[in-house]
């Protein structure tokens, strides 16, 4: 894992000042605090900062060069099958000066060209230039767990790893992008292929872009499968799957560095701890973030689930004192990112770095598997959609008798939500169920020129768009479907991504290996969806060697306690920073609104936790990145 940036003059031809490329990359020192290196040559540079991984000596050095220059890389991942793969093409003739899956990737590209992407198994992001054909090829892996942002200008064009890494770029200006801020206020992220800064785009994932002959072209090289090919039993199922799955855990475990995982005492985490437990000589080493809300702190799961598997464990408890990495998270994030979950993952991550330099996750899990609350709703919207008018009516009348909820999390709260939704189309339906800034909210809430570019597209657009355009053949499998495109990429993976690089920590997500992703979207959504029970082919097959409490334990999600910690001791904060002047003279929203909104949630009268942390984050932002104020180095201890 390390962090990239570069630029290619192939419109001006200017050279490129190796001093520009060492200013972006000392931006993502983070990423990469075990070497460094620049290359440039004429229009062309590239740089590189290395969290050494695999092959931790100078062999692996980037940016790497083959052949006298001919091929260039700067690479941020891990190809996990570079052994299998290094030796097929040894066998073609290729040769080798190191043991990284850095100089496999230079060779497979020598050898497949283009097509070396349907050879990679791992997770990356990287730009190859190569001098024969004078083409510059930038590259994401398939599900978008490594980053890769870029821009164009009168030059050429501008990559990196992350976005703060174009602020070192005098040419860039950062300016606010409003469209990108209304679809941050309706999902909490900012949907790719788009950013919160006018002019810089993400790559979208599974995607390539080649800058040849003065044009730019884009092109996808995966897509994933959406047919329901699997005809064996569910016996047969739960075996290929756990067996696919181990192979994922084993391919994971390369590591020169010491290695460890995640475990929140969740079922996806402790499949995967358990299978690095069956596939380890030595004592896993595991870490857990909790709190001291009942309702949120998963520890003593944890606890149990390490207890079973004899695993080297640590904890930490995250209180209100979190308030002091706040400005942290918004300068780590790039863009304005509203998912509260985004504080337990930071700590997490400074937690593990302490102790290793690598960890899996269970990241991936729910999306395959159909592990969310939400897919059993689709379904009952689903039948709703074909009931008769009377009982439709009937569960109009039953959502105007329940009470407006105070509490988040409450079950009153999710049914006023589930039936709420039910008479909406099916987009905005699932808009509802996933977002907690309603559109009927936030067109009161925004002043002229945001709300102008907001009501240019419907809110929910993305989500309607993407059911429509799926191929699955029911309503969880379009759902599914659409979360692999919008929520996972720029959500949850930004989400781990971020925090872990934060402090230089490599993060792998098993559940995510394309093998496994392909061989679930081919099982039928009964082996998934089974009555009330979510996951249930995964459930069977880890069985045998799970705790029955943590396989059949209801989903908490890796929330904080933040409808509490609003209204006491980040209370003042949360008064301070949106009422302040510099906040409202951006120009972006009423305050008579936001302080109703905040006088509402302090009185106990409403729960808004999460509108409002979407506005800080945002303010937060906005100081870090438009204002001049970022720059921040969080601590490692």
């Amino acid at each position: 894992m390390c962090g990239i940036a570069g630029r290619y003059n192939f419109l001006s031809h200017a050279p490129v000042l190796p001093e520009l490329i060492k200013d972006m990359c000392d931006v993502l020192a983070h990423r990469g605090p075990d070497g460094e290196g620049v290359f440039c040559r004429e229009s062309l540079g590239f740089g590189h900062r290395r969290l050494a991984v695999v092959d931790v000596t100078e062999a692996a050095h980037q940016p790497m060069v083959r052949g006298n220059g001919p091929l260039v890389l700067t690479y941020n991942g891990e190809i996990y099958n570079f052994n299998e793969l290094r030796n097929r093409l040894m066998a073609h003739g290729h040769h080798f000066q190191s043991h990284s899956d850095t100089e496999v990737v230079l060779a497979a590209y020598e050898q497949y060209g283009v097509e070396c992407l349907h050879h990679f198994r791992g997770m990356f992001a990287f730009a190859l230039w190569d001098a024969k054909t004078r083409t510059l090829f930038l590259a994401r892996d398939r599900v978008g767990k490594k980053p890769l942002y870029y821009r164009m200008d009168r030059d050429g064009i501008v990559f990196a790893s992350e976005a703060k890494a174009f602020l070192a770029d005098p040419s860039f200006q950062p300016r606010v992008e409003l469209k990108a801020l209304g679809h941050y206020l309706t999902y909490h992220y900012v949907p790719g292929p788009e950013s919160a800064f006018e002019g810089l785009r993400k790559l979208p994932p599974a995607h390539y872009l080649l800058v040849r002959d003065g044009r730019v072209t884009f092109h996808q090289y995966w897509q994933r499968p959406v047919e329901v090919t699997f005809t064996g039993s569910i016996e047969d199922a739960q075996e290929e799957l756990l067996a696919k799955l181990k192979e994922a855990v084993h391919g994971r475990l390369i590591s020169d560095v010491p290695l460890g995982a995640f475990l929140s005492g969740g079922l996806d985490s402790s499949v995967i701890v358990g299978l690095m437990a069956q596939l380890r000589d030595q004592p896993v080493k595991t870490f857990s973030i909790g709190f001291e809300q009942k309702g949120y702190n998963e520890l003593p799961y944890a606890r149990q689930v390490a207890q079973h598997f004899g695993t080297d464990h640590q904890d930490f408890l995250v209180t209100t004192k979190a308030a002091d990495i706040f400005p942290h998270l918004a300068w780590s994030y790039n863009e304005p990112f509203g998912d509260t979950s985004a504080i337990p993952t930071f700590f997490l991550a400074r937690l593990t770095r302490q102790h290793v330099t690598v960890a899996l996750n269970g990241d991936g899990g729910d999306e395959n598997l159909a592990g969310y609350e939400r897919y059993r709703a689709m379904v009952m919207g689903d039948w709703y959609d074909h009931a008769p008018g009377l009982i439709q009516r009937g569960v109009s009348a039953l959502m105007q008798g329940i009470p407006e909820p105070v509490t988040f999390k409450s079950k009153v709260n999710r049914l006023k939500r589930f039936f709420s939704a039910l008479p909406e189309p099916i987009g905005r339906r699932y808009g509802w169920w996933i977002t907690h800034l309603d559109p009927s909210d936030t067109f009161p809430l925004c002043r002229a020129e945001l709300l102008d570019a907001l009501q240019k597209e419907e809110p929910f657009s993305m989500l309607e768009n993407g059911l429509r355009r799926s191929m699955a053949t029911d309503m969880p499998g379009r759902v599914m479907d659409v979360d692999f495109h919008t929520y996972l990429p720029d959500d949850l993976l930004v989400k781990v991504d971020t925090a872990a690089m934060a402090f230089g920590l490599e993060a792998r997500s098993p559940f995510l290996d394309h093998q496994v992703i392909e061989f679930c979207a081919s099982l039928p959504t009964s082996m998934k969806l089974r009555g009330r029970q979510s996951k249930y082919v995964l459930k069977r097959a880890v069985q045998s060697f799970l705790p029955a409490e943590i396989v059949h334990r209801a989903k908490m999600g890796f929330g904080v306690p933040m409808d509490h910690w609003l209204r006491t001791d980040l209370r003042e904060m949360a008064y301070d920073l949106l009422l302040s002047d510099r906040a409202i003279q951006r120009g972006y929203f009423h305050k008579s609104v936001i302080q109703a909104w905040l006088d509402e949630h302090v009185k106990g009268h409403r729960d808004w936790h999460e509108r409002l942390w979407n506005l800080l984050m945002l303010e937060l932002w906005h100081r870090a990145y438009i204002d001049g104020e970022g720059n921040f180095r969080p601590s490692a201890n």
